[in-house]
């Protein structure tokens, strides 16, 4: 199949031209005219991809994985983490177990562990009363239970610098994320391997010229940093100077979606605590702590280019930045790379999705 009169967005710029797929992989690219499928001047993009993500369309990945990945594919995202969210380590484990033939088949690229190796101060949506310092023995049954690929610790908690080295050693990623560590404690854990910053910005303890915290060691270094861009976790301004500026080419955009995304105002559950959503935006019913988000990648795209992002960059960090992050097959629209692509029209909407060579929606219609 070849898919032509596309504007193709690639890492250093945009290009009118051809794409060919086949055998669910890409197998030729270039500039001008081509006999195929005509896409009319629209865009297209590498298939979106989400390192933080916890349910959508009413679903959660602990309930019913697959139709949380099937509303996200809707909406751009073929490559996604499945995001569990802090409870006791046997039943963790037991999630892990349960999604590995998921990972096994493709339908998810692993999963990430947002807790409970997290610092109370700072739990957000997470239940304090599970939180715990990272053991050497918690920490092998969780990567032993199944295919972890991303673990969040606060670097500041005992154990948190030898857990990171263990989480990294394991073969995952670690993250910092969820945490009250002072820069030193920040550098402690980016010196250690962690090689993504988690939620920038939220549930972090905030930057103070006397204490430059963890956000200025995030910013700091050369680790991929995710943001959550819904205009209500982060100031548009923020959003534009951290990618634009603060931390070029290193900006993972991510959802932090619970299943309330794609429904609808109401109450939730996100793992054992009550979510109220209220005019979109996810709360702790108790304390009213933001609680993950009702975003989609594709309404990501939109609110960061209206921020002042260059579509290429804001693209870029949907793609390949993610991608590279977690050394997954995904992200590029480079010959030999997956053929999971997004079409979309010139103010950003999703008109077609396409997975492994096959389309979720196609473009036509």
């Amino acid at each position: 199949m070849i898919l032509t009169n596309a504007q193709l967005i690639g890492p250093d710029g945009i290009t009118a031209g051809w794409l060919e797929v086949d055998a669910g992989r890409i197998v030729g690219a270039g500039p001008g005219p081509a006999d195929g499928v005509d896409l009319g001047g629209r865009y297209l993009a590498p298939g979106f991809v989400d390192l933080h993500v916890h349910g959508g369309g009413g679903a959660s990945f602990v309930d019913d994985p697959r139709a949380a990945v099937a509303f996200h594919q809707r909406h751009g995202t073929t490559t996604l983490l499945a995001s569990l969210v802090t409870a006791p380590i046997p039943e963790l484990a037991d999630q892990i177990t349960a999604l590995a033939p998921l990972v096994a088949d493709g339908t998810i690229g692993g999963v990430h562990l947002e807790g409970p190796f997290l610092a109370a101060a700072r739990c957000g949506a997470h239940d304090p009363a599970l939180l715990r310092a990272p053991t050497r023995a918690d920490v092998a049954a969780l990567l032993d239970a199944g295919p972890v690929r991303m673990v969040t610790i606060a670097p500041e908690l005992p154990g948190a610098v030898e857990a990171i080295r263990q989480v990294v050693d394991g073969g995952a990623v670690a993250a910092i994320g969820h945490t009250d560590a002072t820069y030193d404690e920040a550098r402690a854990g980016l010196a250690a391997g962690a090689r993504v910053g988690t939620h920038l910005y939220n549930a972090m303890r905030p930057l103070h010229h006397r204490e430059p915290g963890v956000i200025t060691a995030l910013l700091d270094s050369d680790v991929t940093l995710e943001l959550v861009v819904d205009n209500v976790h982060i100031h548009p301004a923020l959003v534009s100077w951290t990618i634009r500026v603060a931390a070029a080419g290193r900006i993972a955009l991510i959802t932090d979606a619970i299943a309330a995304a794609g429904v609808g105002d109401g109450a939730y559950r996100l793992g054992g605590l009550d979510v109220t959503v209220l005019d979109g935006v996810a709360r702790l019913t108790q304390g009213g702590s933001i609680a993950g988000s009702t975003l989609t990648l594709d309404a990501a795209l939109r609110h960061t280019v209206a921020s002042g992002v260059p579509l290429v960059d804001a693209v870029a960090a949907l793609t390949s930045v993610p991608a590279q992050a977690l050394g997954l097959d995904a992200g590029t629209l480079s010959v030999g790379a997956a053929a999971d692509l997004v079409v979309l029209s010139p103010s950003l909407e999703v008109d077609g999705v396409m997975a492994r060579g096959e389309w979720i929606s196609d473009p036509s219609g």
